[in-house]
């Protein structure tokens, strides 16, 4: 299986369905890598530890994490299903950004940014992230977000281990258009 295959794969499974291999996860995203080896070689997925170790340690985005006795595995944000990946809360810089698609700019414009089907609206320390990530589908529009009057409102915010910052929700009078 290509690394990239594989990454999107366990991205699936490790945020959003890990039922599709019948994962036993833990209430923080946690599963066994030797029951996720058994389980992808018996889907017919040829997967190695060391291919795995190396989809982790590659990939661009740190989605994800194997503990340090190398014995669980997790997605490190984005999830989807209901799991405590332990974020401590943080004091962001001033300024974060948002990347998205322009098809999406009228309803931020009406109802701000929510988190969807995740579990907290991802935001971008620096404007180039938000750029490739807004470019996923299509041109990008960058969004600056009013991290000081947000935190003064009372709002919280975390840091992934993959620094991607979250947050619940981004009311529209803290957005800046471009």
């Amino acid at each position: 299986m290509q690394n990239k295959n594989l990454s999107k794969f366990l991205s699936l499974i490790l945020r959003h369905q890990p039922e599709v291999l019948n994962l036993n996860m833990d209430k923080n995203g946690w599963v066994d890598l030797d029951e996720l080896l058994e389980k992808l070689n018996a889907s017919g997925k040829k997967v190695t530890l060391e291919k795995i170790q190396e989809v982790v340690a590659t990939n661009q985005k740190q989605r994800f994490k194997i503990d340090e006795i190398n014995n669980r595995i997790r997605a490190n944000q984005g999830h989807s299903i209901n799991v405590d990946v332990e974020l401590e809360e943080k004091v962001p810089p001033p300024i974060l950004y948002h990347g998205t698609a322009i098809k999406n700019l009228e309803i931020i414009r009406k109802e701000g940014l929510k988190k969807m089907n995740r579990q907290h609206v991802h935001l971008s320390q620096d404007y180039e992230t938000a750029i490739k990530v807004g470019g996923r589908h299509g041109k990008p529009i960058i969004l600056k977000i009013d991290c000081n009057q947000m935190i003064d409102d009372g709002f919280k915010f975390f840091l992934s281990e993959n620094k991607v910052w979250l947050t619940d929700s981004v009311d529209v009078k803290y957005i800046e258009f471009e």
